[in-house]
């Protein structure tokens, strides 16, 4: 089969490999809909998880099982499927513990396009298809689909990170695909103010679409000057980072009510340190707290996310807003995450 993969750092291309083995627990899947991620960008671009060699990249897919293992109970060849990025393994440690993102160690439940060949192949396996698929319900588009794969799931767990309540004040830092979900989820989970910090017009007309009150545009001035404008130096009770850089922390350590969590779920590709300020973090002691986590998988979370999508609590076919048809587009979709020209929001490719 052919697969678009890394070569090494800094260098991607088309190349062939044998089809993957189906386990007894698993599934072999073909793609339907595609999208790269800033997370393939971070990987080879910039190193952050060191040197690979041909391994395939991507991580968000839907796709149609074609072969499928003999113990596999509630899936069948032919059937429709929404792959979460993150795939665990259910039977470790760590899943028991509640922590299935970091089976078998920190960052492990990301297999694909991390030490796993990723979605980016005419063919790709899954591990423990009953625990880690999801049916594709035929009401719902692949394309919006696709989106459940990862930007769903890590904008809304940005929510959670940061226990976002009813009435809240959230300001989310970066409203990318990822951060304009997390405007999305803040809206279903009640807030009241949300601040979404931003500057392209696209991302700015979706972020009110989703339910964002204020933009914060940083072209206009300093971010956190004008959010504590706004909340008549106040603060706000939570922060979502979605974007950004290890200096981002600053501000939203500085603008957040003592007693109130940052949710951090931006991917920092790069530097060796993260920066918290001293003084405004209490000296250490100011009940500021800051998480960060990598997205849940498994099929239940997936299940609960696409049915947003089929009772239209959630569209996410606005994120949409570049379709190419045909797997040799992969590697346009993926140069324009790289360069990210202002009507970008997220790629799709159509098989």
């Amino acid at each position: 089969m052919k697969g678009y993969a890394m070569l090494g750092i800094g260098k991607v291309g088309w190349i062939e490999k044998e089809r993957p083995k189906c386990g007894p627990l698993d599934a072999i899947v073909r793609p339907i809909a595609l999208s790269p991620c800033t997370s393939d960008i971070h990987t080879v671009w910039e190193g952050a998880l060191g040197e690979r060699h041909n391994m395939i990249l991507g991580h968000e897919a839907v796709g149609q099982i074609v072969e499928i293992g003999t113990l596999v109970r509630d899936f069948k060849i032919g059937d429709r499927v929404i792959i979460p990025a993150i795939t665990p393994d259910w039977g470790s440690i760590e899943a028991q513990n509640g922590y299935s993102m970091h089976s078998g160690g920190m960052l492990s439940g990301w297999k694909f396009s991390n030490f796993k060949d990723g979605v980016f192949a005419e063919f790709f396996h899954i591990n423990e298809a009953d625990a880690n698929l999801a049916h594709l319900p035929d009401t719902v588009d692949p394309a919006s689909a696709v989106m459940l794969s990862d930007m769903v799931p890590t904008g809304f767990h940005g929510a959670e990170l940061a226990d976002v309540q009813y009435g809240d004040s959230v300001c989310v830092i970066g409203i990318g695909p990822v951060g304009l979900m997390s405007v999305a989820a803040s809206t279903l989970r009640g807030a009241g103010k949300i601040y979404a910090v931003g500057s392209r017009p696209n991302c700015i007309d979706a972020a009110k679409e989703y339910g964002a009150t204020d933009i914060v545009n940083y072209r206009d001035g300093d971010v956190l000057d004008q959010i504590m404008e706004r909340t008549h130096n106040k603060g706000v009770d939570k922060v979502i980072v979605a974007g950004g850089d290890n200096d981002t922390f600053i501000d939203a350590v500085k603008m957040l009510k003592p007693g109130g969590i940052i949710g951090n779920v931006n991917y920092l590709g790069q530097g060796d340190y993260v920066r918290i300020p001293r003084l405004e973090w209490g000296c250490g002691m100011g009940h500021k707290t800051i998480a960060g986590g990598l997205m849940p998988g498994g099929r239940h979370r997936m299940e609960k996310l696409v049915s947003l999508l089929e009772n239209y609590r959630l569209d996410t076919s606005i994120l949409l807003t570049h379709k190419f048809n045909g797997l040799e587009h992969l590697e346009d979709a993926l140069m324009l995450m790289k360069d990210k020209p202002k009507d970008l929001i997220k790629p799709v490719v159509m098989i």
